[in-house]
């Protein structure tokens, strides 16, 4: 049943299943057509339990093998973190052993930058929507990321984390999603 289900799937979304994890407080790593309960859990909530105080020592390395693990087959085995910092928290870095791209998105008003985690956490969801709509096999494609008015600055970024900025909106301004390809 699984092998007929992938047929049936459109090309976007068996690209995403085999490409894109999402970091969950309760289920660890999944996948976009994991099934699950719907619940409420933030990964930065302290919760005791049989591996210490918090979700993060629950999970220990667990979710950083997980990764390591879904890398296998990849041409380019970086992988680019759009998570929260709350949420990236619980991988493990010393356990994952790949290399890890960080992206952050900045709004820019009056020459000061900053980020503003509404719409960081929106140009994350554009960025996963980028690259499932160009099936991006390679961490350096995710460069040429322009939607929302973000665009890569060089002169703030570093191997290892990449900066995109836009202007930043006017207050009520929602942000564009349905912008062009």
């Amino acid at each position: 049943i699984a092998l007929v289900a992938a047929f049936l799937l459109s090309p976007g979304l068996a690209w995403a299943q085999d490409h894109v994890r999402i970091l969950s407080g309760l289920y660890g790593l999944l996948r976009p057509l994991d099934k699950l309960q719907p619940y409420r859990l933030e990964m930065g909530v302290r919760l005791a339990n049989e591996r210490g105080a918090t979700l993060y020592d629950f999970w220990g390395d667990r979710i950083a093998k997980a990764l390591y693990k879904a890398a296998d087959g990849h041409a380019d085995r970086t992988l680019v973190n759009l998570a929260s910092q709350e949420y990236f928290g619980a991988v493990d870095a010393k356990a994952l052993k790949l290399p890890v791209v960080t992206c952050l998105f900045m709004q820019e008003k009056a020459g000061e930058i900053r980020q503003l985690s509404l719409y960081a956490k929106t140009a994350r969801g554009l960025m996963t929507r980028y690259a499932i709509d160009g099936r991006l096999e390679r961490a350096s494609d995710l460069r040429g990321f322009n939607r929302a008015g973000y665009e890569l600055r060089a002169d703030l970024s570093n191997e290892n984390q990449w900066v995109f900025v836009r202007p930043q909106p006017a207050l009520g301004t929602p942000m564009a999603v349905s912008e062009a390809a």
